[in-house]
């Protein structure tokens, strides 16, 4: 269990929430949702790393 990759659990309770935002509070609560959702994952990153380097999240082919 210690090899447990977070960034996938993490994107599907995003999803998760934004589902539910968007169903019972219609387009205005999932945009909200939707911001403040990527608002903190930034600052989560500003606190972890202490700079905003997303670069780490593509994906990138060889």
């Amino acid at each position: 269990m210690s090899n447990v990759q977070w960034m996938p659990v993490i994107g599907m309770a995003a999803g998760i929430a934004l589902g539910f935002a968007g169903a019972f509070g219609g387009l205005g609560a999932f945009l909200l949702v939707l911001v403040l959702g990527a608002v903190g994952f930034l600052i989560g990153r500003i606190v972890e790393t202490g700079e905003i380097n997303v670069s780490g999240l593509s994906v990138r082919r060889k």
